[in-house]
């Protein structure tokens, strides 16, 4: 008898010893690498020399105490306190949503406390820490439920979730970029600290935040028994008595108040919100009992705290002291969660077009009268938006003062203006016309309405070149910028390329590589910033941004140039497009090389945004809204589609240069802000009429 129930009552056993192990285990890692952080700084000191320094009963020595107290262990005790928080928050976002790409990043949670904190500082207005940890946990609350509403809930799948996330955070990082360049002596070090440091001046902030995050923790911990419910179907949920909306939303809130202290304390450390519970889950189901939220969340809280410390100590072994010291944590947390992005986006299964938009959107066939009105519109639009341009800004131009100046008999003044005006007029026209010619290669070659190249990581990788020349070689041509560009955005796209196709080339996979390598792009580009040339913020901004500022003709030759030989390239490749965007098989029975062809249009694509960028900066949305625009307008027929693209998106960003000299003038707000919200709102449009559709 007692050797058949001896393995009944060694299983719970079993299961007890294994959550100790794992616990134990990442208890030991952290504490070794919470020694390794405190020896590490700018200041020579080693273990020995804190250890005395800790010892109440050693020698004193000033120095050493001095650097122990007012920045290490500040310096330590917010990488703990904001790694906790955030990888709890980014574990019951994932349950809620049932999505495991659901985190603080993906949902905008930390784009919309980021700006809310960038806003108060802009406008000089001095809060209390307390008031501002207020206001980040409302601008991430207001982020979150936009992105929540627009996909279900994250039930839609998790490429809608993150397409959603993506144009938010997209659309409120353009308002914060402006905030930063409008307002640049009240927004001293925002940048920076946008992407994340655990850089502390004295303990007094996270004194502060500490209690309010062990309330989170708590409340997150008496949620934990509905969570577990919550993830056998909102049907099972019901039945077994739990409220699926008030646990819903009384998670949220949970783990937006969480995501936003640690915004309030660190800036928005960015991915460890879904690197933690991945690896907590992982763990988990090697481990028997881990699974249980209860026990779940106390470990991806200490998984989360390994990374933020993990990712402070490999920064500093990296780089010098005095250099490491003003590079953001988050720029290492955001690089790990890259790669477990673009790692589960290889794991999911294909589930068609992302987000599809409402059937018959793209399949009326309009007359041939219809597609001449509009056509002759579009090019009405135009002429209006060049003469707007011209005459709109900082000083008002009448027409008449612009007819002298084509015939050379204009004033100084007024010849002054239009001779630095009519270059970004064409800047605008001509990044506009490129940035929507490639967007409509790429939605057709992914068979996605909702994708651009921001999103397929071909703009940010661009910047990353770009912003690199800018930096390093001030005052360099057109040429040599577009030329580093393009080398960079062909090889960002190479790799994208490369990481959606080894497991077939669906469209989810390619859009959601492509939000990776996206992150990854733009941590990089906030490095360079930060590392060469950290006091001169407002050159790198105003190119991720999106801006014409200062543009001569000298910038616009290139992207002139290469329209020149895409436009027409695409359009006798038009009937290769549309079998393209079909599917796999109609173009092989056809005799068309799929591989070859989708390769050779996406180069046409990346060297085409390269070009806009040198133009126009990283400016985004263009590409997504023109070709939708279009299709919707004449038809999904590549022949038609495309010159009503390109003419749309000249016209979108000739008019949003023109409002932004104009609106705040004699300041000005960069193109990119005025398409960020144009674009965003007509993108969760997309997404929440695709969602309807489906339902």
């Amino acid at each position: 008898m007692t050797s058949t129930m001896t393995p009944v009552s060694a299983a719970p056993l079993k299961k007890v010893y294994g959550v100790v192990a794992v616990f134990a285990v990442a208890v030991v890692l952290l504490a070794v690498l919470a020694a390794v952080h405190l020896t590490q700084g700018t200041a020579a000191m080693g273990a020995g020399e804190l250890l005395k320094a800790i010892n109440p009963w050693a020698a004193e020595n000033d120095e050493a105490v001095a650097v122990l107290v007012a920045s290490r262990l500040p310096r330590l005790a917010a990488a703990l306190l904001v790694g906790i928080a955030v990888g709890i928050a980014g574990a019951i976002l994932q349950s809620v949503a049932r999505n495991p790409l659901a985190s603080p990043d993906t949902l905008a949670v930390n784009a919309g406390a980021y700006v809310a904190v960038v806003a108060v500082a802009a406008f000089g207005i001095a809060v209390p820490f307390v008031v501002g940890g207020l206001v980040a946990f409302v601008g991430g609350l207001l982020a979150a439920g936009v992105v929540l509403l627009v996909s279900r809930g994250g039930a839609s799948g998790p490429t809608r979730l993150v397409l959603a996330g993506s144009a938010v955070a997209l659309a409120l990082n353009a308002l914060t970029s402006v905030l930063l360049l409008l307002f640049q002596q009240n927004t001293v070090g925002l940048f920076a600290w946008g992407s994340g440091t655990t850089v502390q001046s004295g303990s007094e902030n996270v004194k502060l935040t500490a209690p309010v995050v062990a309330i989170g923790v708590l409340a997150a911990l008496l949620l934990a028994h509905r969570l577990d419910v919550l993830g056998l179907g909102d049907d099972s949920a019901r039945v077994l008595g739990v409220d699926v909306r008030r646990t819903r939303v009384l998670s949220v809130v949970t783990a937006v108040l969480l995501a936003a202290i640690a915004v309030t304390v660190a800036g928005p450390i960015g991915f460890v919100g879904l690197s933690a519970p991945v690896i907590a889950r992982l763990v988990a189901r090697r481990v028997p009992g881990l699974g249980k939220h209860l026990l779940l969340l106390p470990f991806t809280g200490l998984c989360g705290a390994l990374i933020v410390v993990g990712a402070d100590v490999l920064l500093r072994l990296v780089l010098p002291a005095d250099v490491a010291i003003s590079v953001p944590t988050g720029i290492v947390t955001t690089l790990a969660g890259a790669i477990v992005l673009v790692w589960l986006a290889r794991k999911l299964r294909d589930g068609g077009p992302a987000a599809a938009p409402a059937r018959g959107a793209h399949g009326t066939v309009h007359s041939r009268t219809w597609v001449i009105t509009i056509s002759v519109l579009i090019g009405v639009l135009l002429v209006a938006a060049v003469i707007a341009g011209l005459l709109l800004g900082d000083r008002i131009v009448l027409l008449g003062d612009v007819m002298n100046w084509i015939s050379g008999n204009a004033g100084r003044q007024v010849g002054f203006v239009l001779d630095q005006r009519w270059p970004r007029v064409l800047a605008a026209l001509l990044g506009g016309a490129a940035l929507a010619l490639a967007g409509a290669i790429v939605q057709a070659v992914c068979r996605n309405p909702l994708a651009e190249p921001s999103l397929l990581g071909v703009t940010p990788g661009a910047s990353v070149g770009a912003v690199a020349v800018v930096l390093l070689f001030p005052g360099v041509g057109a040429w040599p910028v577009m030329a580093v560009a393009t080398v960079f955005a062909l090889a960002t796209f190479a790799l994208v390329y490369w990481l959606a196709a080894a497991r077939g080339l669906a469209s989810d996979r390619i859009v959601l590589v492509g939000v990776g390598v996206s992150a990854a792009a733009t941590a990089i580009t906030t490095l360079i910033v930060v590392v060469i040339s950290p006091w001169n913020v407002s050159v790198a901004l105003t190119w991720l941004s999106g801006s014409t500022y200062g543009r001569s003709i000298g910038q616009v030759i290139p992207v002139a140039l290469v329209l020149l030989v895409a436009l027409p390239l695409t359009l006798l490749s038009s009937r290769t497009l549309d079998l393209v965007s079909l599917d796999e098989d109609v173009p092989r029975l056809l005799g068309v090389p799929l591989n070859r062809s989708r390769l050779g249009l996406l180069t046409v694509a990346a060297v085409l945004t390269a070009a806009a960028a040198t133009a126009v900066g990283a400016l985004g949305f263009v590409g997504l809204v023109a070709p939708h625009a279009a299709r919707a307008l004449v038809g999904s027929r590549s022949a038609r589609a495309v010159p009503v693209a390109v003419g749309l998106g000249a016209v979108l960003v000739s008019v949003a240069d023109t409002i932004g000299r104009t609106v705040i003038a004699p300041s000005q707000l960069a193109a990119g802000l005025v398409t960020a919200l144009i674009g965003a709102p007509y993108f969760v449009w997309l997404l929440w009429r695709g969602s309807a559709a489906r339902r």
